[in-house]
């Protein structure tokens, strides 16, 4: 066999170095994959809406327990008796029922003024009824009510009583 012969046609030709492969049904290894890039978090994709979120929620929340606490838990409860001397519906947007009650020492002194706040409409009702006569208020009271919305005064009426004079 000489060397200018050509190869059998059965014979595969030899392959070289960076020469590609001449068998078209060859498989050729994918290219190597890109890593996709790392997805950012929900808080990096939505910054703002978090911000909001954390600058007007933290403080609603701490308000509404602060209410929710104040308005739970009595520092003292008692009766008074006295004169229903007002009673009406005050308030621009937080309507409350703000009244005053002329308590009686005794005969010939001056009277003591007890301010209270009713959150019941329907003992409201009956104080508005009682205007000018003795009644007994059962009151309780709650210190540190962080806004006006729940109340002028810190003496909230659970109670009346209607008493002959």
């Amino acid at each position: 066999m000489d060397s200018d012969s050509p190869a059998p046609p059965d014979s595969p030709e030899p392959a070289h170095a960076g020469s590609e492969s001449a068998d078209p049904t060859a498989e050729v290894a994918p290219p190597p994959a890109q890593p996709a890039p790392p997805r950012r978090s929900f808080l990096r994709r939505h910054w703002l809406a978090a911000s909001l979120a954390v600058l007007l929620g933290v403080p609603a929340i701490g308000m509404t327990a602060w209410a929710w606490l104040a308005l739970s838990i009595t520092y003292s409860s008692g009766k008074r008796a006295g004169y229903v001397q007002k009673i009406s519906r005050k308030g621009w947007l937080c309507k409350t029922w703000e009244g005053t009650l002329y308590t009686d020492i005794a005969q010939g002194f001056r009277s003591d003024s007890f301010a209270f706040t009713v959150r019941n409409d329907s003992i409201a009702q009956v104080l508005e009824q009682l205007s000018g006569r003795r009644v007994a208020v059962d009151y309780e009271q709650h210190v540190g009510v962080p806004s006006s919305c729940f109340g002028e005064t810190e003496y909230f009426v659970v109670g009346v009583t209607p008493l002959n004079d």
